[in-house]
């Protein structure tokens, strides 16, 4: 007979995710251990293991959950027509996502590195489906844009986005559409249509 699933089992497994994110994130994903995510998380090892059966597995189930819902929010947005404000649209959801996610998103990197190649290629997978709907979006303000340039347009909106949480930690939505609103202005104009306005505290400058 198959083992009948906890009521709160979801809630569990969402809140592992959480503690092990910081956890990996504090520690470094290589040197993190299940003991220390059990710790964290206020859980034996026995049923830490109950989720996820190693680190790579709990390690993937971060990423995969964080990685395929930023995919599908962003990528199944609605977008205004006008190639401003569909830009403005997206970069502004793109913060907005990010927010409280900061663990989640500083382990991408190394955590993928860590991965096998067939589970590191899903979450490759994900990524390449948000930048394209960045290039999408940004082929609608200058159609001239193609091959490499376009990639090198997108790739440097997205280094704006990406550091955010470096460089104004906590920050809240008001302060993410104010910076949404920079972000667009230097991409379609340059740095003199950036907004004073818009412009967030840098930490350290």
């Amino acid at each position: 007979m198959a083992r009948t699933l906890a009521k709160d089992h979801d809630a569990k497994r969402c809140a592992i995710l959480r503690g092990a994110a910081r956890v990996f994130a504090r520690e470094g994903c290589a040197r993190a251990s299940m003991a220390q995510v059990a710790r964290e998380c206020g859980v034996s090892k026995a049923n830490l293991y109950h989720y996820h059966d190693s680190k790579d597995a709990l390690l993937f189930a971060i990423l995969d959950t964080y990685l395929a819902a930023l995919r599908d929010r962003l990528c199944w947005l609605e977008l205004p027509e006008d190639p401003r404000r569909a830009l403005l649209a997206l970069t502004t959801e793109v913060l907005l996502a990010y927010e409280g996610m900061d663990d989640e998103h500083r382990i991408q990197i190394e955590g993928m590195s860590l991965l096998p190649k067939a589970e590191a290629e899903v979450l490759k997978g994900y990524q390449r489906q948000i930048v394209d709907r960045m290039a999408e979006v940004l082929r609608r303000s200058a159609p001239e844009l193609e091959g490499r340039a376009l990639r090198a347009a997108t790739m440097s909106v997205f280094g704006m986005l990406n550091w955010f949480y470096i460089w104004s930690p906590g920050a809240d939505a008001d302060a993410r559409r104010a910076y949404a609103e920079t972000v667009t202005g230097i991409a379609l104009g340059g740095v003199r249509q950036a907004r004073p306005k818009a412009a967030p505290r840098i930490r350290g400058l």
